[in-house]
């Protein structure tokens, strides 16, 4: 059977769009399940304005990054290829996977880092492709259709930022055109639009996630967003500079003068703080288990109880040492003063494989492999957001004065900090918001921050639980399942679209620790902000239902 032709105008695409968001009275209670239309190659048939597409049939049991998917159709697009004025080719790519047997359902996999890649469309329940792995099922599995995109260009460095419309794209504009065509797309597989649809992203994913609610409020029906990016154009970058630097000024130096990044702190430095701050703030959730389950304001370490009093020795810091330390952790500040990024909690994940990667990095030679190095001085923010670009600019010049206003242009489209959110609100939309207190990329602090803003701009904190939570995940490191000494393997869907389709609020959702963790298959409830995970006294230290949100 072949899908029959339907050719729709970019009017009737958006309407299609609109009409297909979800949570609007007029839609069925609950999600109906129904059958592809046609043969999967069929759909490289289908006219969408402006856009190349190809089609093919993956079988029952196709495994993808580790897990097994349903019989299913893969649609690839390209959609307004051009040429930017750097003179390279653009345009914005995209996957669709469409299950033969459909849950009503739609979801947006979110993307991370600077994109320029298409990830297979398999719909990572916490937003990124480790913790789909580490659960073994994806949204995919469960009957969802999925879309992904690479934002509207093919780097994965950040050079596509020499190009306005490639700015643009990456910031908000290829997720709505991929979303209209992603719903238009469903419709002519199913013969309907979904009844419910949900963005999942984590990093940049997660940025993207809270985009929605902000700029086009009637395309989801609830939005999980994990580590969220949400300051990463100005901010969020300029912390990553302040701690590249930070950490260089103090970074033993090898046979020829030059530092190495990765020796300011060995792994056994590291595991010294992690265990002090372990030591005094562990037993304030009533369980001395190995995590802090307590909100960051509550834990107030001081890295100078571990400054040698001599000589430096595997058992304390110098003084150097744990000068960096609340330099760093302090956040960054101008010549002034003044607060230029969220400070960082203290917790135990900073002796996590991810903190390291990202901080310090493990290279033993004067070329750095930290990330935050390699994204900030060598292909990535902030010298290509620059307004103008400035590729060739020396990051250790950088001054903390001046500089991050050559950040604002860039900023001002991507950022998500608004909390202008009444429209999605409105209409029954949800949102899930998941960080690690340990991420050493993105402060918890700042997404601490969005959150209380929301909740003074939309009604105190009972109100904005209806539709907004935050959960924070002690010991995680960037996104879940990243090594950290945490229960951090969830997944953050399921709740969502519970809480949309049945209005069963998410009072706790239930987390585990990974194989690598110290306590492999542990588990613990996340709790919805400023609530914490609180030791009943009795039960097994290894078991969620020994512990309650309060």
């Amino acid at each position: 059977m072949s899908f029959p032709t339907i050719r729709l105008s970019a009017a009737a695409l958006a309407a299609a769009a609109l009409c297909a968001c979800g949570g609007g009275a007029t839609l069925p209670a609950l999600p109906t399940t129904s059958a592809l239309r046609g043969e999967c190659e069929a759909l490289a048939g289908f006219r969408l304005a402006d856009t190349t597409l190809t089609s093919a049939t993956a079988a029952q049991g196709t495994v993808v990054n580790g897990v097994a998917l349903p019989a299913h159709c893969v649609v690839q697009g390209r959609m307004n290829p051009r040429t930017g004025v750097d003179g390279k080719a653009y345009y914005i790519g995209f996957e669709m996977r469409l299950p033969k047997t459909w849950n009503g359902r739609f979801a947006f996999q979110g993307g991370g880092g600077n994109d320029g890649v298409v990830r297979a469309a398999i719909g990572a329940l916490a937003g990124n492709e480790a913790s789909s792995a580490a659960l073994q099922t994806s949204a995919l599995a469960k009957g969802y259709a999925v879309v992904t995109t690479d934002a509207g260009h093919q780097v994965t460095d950040a050079s596509f930022g020499l190009d306005p419309q490639a700015r643009i794209d990456h910031a908000y504009a290829s997720y709505d055109k991929v979303t209209v065509a992603a719903k238009a797309l469903i419709g002519q597989a199913y013969g309907r639009g979904p009844d419910r649809s949900y963005f999942v992203g984590c990093s940049g994913g997660g940025r993207q996630a809270l985009l929605f609610p902000q700029r086009f409020p009637d395309y989801f029906d609830g939005v999980a967003a994990n580590a969220p990016a949400i300051k990463v154009a100005k901010e969020a970058s300029v912390a990553s500079t302040w701690n590249v630097l930070t950490y260089t000024a103090i970074a033993p130096r090898d046979a020829g003068g030059r530092p190495v990044l990765s020796r300011a702190f060995s792994s056994q430095d590291l595991a010294l703080v992690s265990d002090a701050v372990v030591r005094q703030c562990d037993a304030l959730d009533g369980a001395a288990d190995g995590i802090i389950g307590v909100n960051p304001s509550a834990c107030g370490f001081d890295p100078a109880v571990l400054q040698c009093t001599g000589a430096k020795n595997d058992a304390c810091l110098s003084g150097d040492q744990v000068a960096a330390l609340k330099k760093d952790f302090g956040g960054p500040k101008d010549s002034a003063g003044r607060s230029l990024y969220a400070s960082w909690p203290w917790d135990s994940g900073i002796k996590g494989a991810d903190w390291r990667n990202w901080r310090l990095g493990t290279s033993t030679t004067a070329t750095p492999n930290a990330r935050n190095y390699t994204l900030i001085a060598t292909d990535a923010m902030p010298k290509e957001f620059f307004t103008p670009p400035a590729p060739a600019f020396d990051i250790f010049t950088f001054n903390f004065d001046t500089d991050p206003a050559r950040m604002d242009a860039y900023a001002a489209i991507y950022h998500t900090t608004s909390t202008d959110v009444g429209a999605f609100r409105g209409r029954g939309g949800k949102m899930l918001i998941v960080h690690g207190t340990s991420d050493p990329i993105f402060s918890a602090n700042d997404s601490i921050d969005y959150y209380q803003r929301l909740e003074a701009a939309q009604g105190g904190g009972a109100a904005t639980r209806d539709f907004a939570r935050l959960y924070l995940v002690p010991g995680m490191n960037h996104c879940s399942a990243s090594g950290g000494p945490a229960t951090d393997v969830y997944d953050a869907l399921t709740p969502l679209a519970d809480w949309v389709e049945q209005g069963i609020a998410p009072d706790r959702i239930v987390a585990r620790a990974a194989a690598t963790a110290p306590w492999p298959g542990r588990t613990r409830p996340l709790c919805p902000y400023p609530q914490v995970a609180r030791y009943n006294g009795s039960g097994s230290l290894e078991d969620a239902s020994s512990f309650a949100c309060r």
